[in-house]
């Protein structure tokens, strides 16, 4: 049985902003997946100490290509080169989101597209072709994930999960808070004594799982726009809640906590006590 063909409803003007969206997700698994678990993969690190590849630049040069060619006037914003652009409309575009994992030949890492009017992201994809999974939402449209093999608007709607109490709860955590010298490790080891369940799914995945129910709550100590922009509307269109650890709702907050809504405030107060 085939999946539905998915088309939010919403105005033309944000399907067409969708369209372009999954367009670039397009592009970007087409490199990526070329060069997963390849030899002699060109790695380097930034001052942060991470790592960065050849390819999470030469993906994010051919999305910014293919956004000057199609919206001129759009301002982008992307985590390898410096801001373009001066507008109210923002794509945010992080290659590879779990760049650790894909030198290292582990399949958890995705291309993450985001588009922000006025700071609010509006639409998000998140296309992860090693899992063959990709996930979308557009503003007041609903959450969405479907296969790399059928992308587009092909797939099936997505809700966050009911569970009600902490006790019942599955976590993850990005960051385990092993670090004495976290701000969030003492509340992080509270949180986990008070769920059903820990695990560290990590990265773009664990937002994406609460987005579908799979698990209830992610926390994340330190994390950038790019890591995040579209998570958070992913994981709202699931009817579930996405801030920063300060309870400030949005993807820039340096922070995160993801949802389904009915444990946030729980989970808020335990991390922050």
């Amino acid at each position: 049985m085939s999946s539905p063909v998915c088309l939010p409803s919403i105005s033309k003007e944000l399907l067409a902003d969708l369209t372009i969206a999954h367009q670039l997700a397009d592009l970007a698994d087409v490199l990526t997946s070329e060069k997963f678990q390849t030899l002699g993969l060109k790695i380097e690190t930034k001052p942060d100490l991470t790592p960065v590849t050849e390819v999470d630049r030469g993906v994010e040069r051919i999305l910014r290509d293919h956004l000057l060619s199609a919206l001129p006037d759009d301002a982008v914003i992307g985590e390898e080169f410096p801001n373009t652009g001066n507008s109210n409309r923002s794509w945010v575009i992080d290659p590879i989101d779990g760049t650790k994992n894909y030198v290292r030949g582990v399949p958890v890492w995705a291309t993450l597209i985001a588009l922000l009017i006025d700071g609010e992201p509006v639409i998000g994809v998140v296309s992860a072709p090693a899992l063959n999974r990709r996930w979308w939402a557009a503003k007041s449209g609903g959450a969405f994930v479907g296969s790399v093999d059928h992308s587009g608007f092909i797939g099936k709607q997505i809700k966050v999960s009911k569970v009600t109490n902490l006790s019942d709860a599955s976590l993850s955590i990005s960051d385990l808070g092993t670090d004495p010298t976290s701000k969030y490790a003492a509340g992080f080891g509270a949180l986990t004594n008070q769920v059903w369940r820990t695990r560290g799914y990590g990265d773009f995945w664990q937002h994406c799982l609460v987005a579908e129910g799979a698990i209830d709550l992610a926390a994340e100590p330190q994390v950038a726009l790019w890591d995040l922009a579209p998570l958070a509307i992913i994981v709202e269109e699931a009817g579930g809640r996405f801030s920063g650890l300060n309870a400030v709702r949005g993807p820039d907050q340096g922070t995160a906590l993801s949802s389904n809504g009915a444990l946030h405030e729980a989970a808020l107060k335990a991390i922050n006590a």
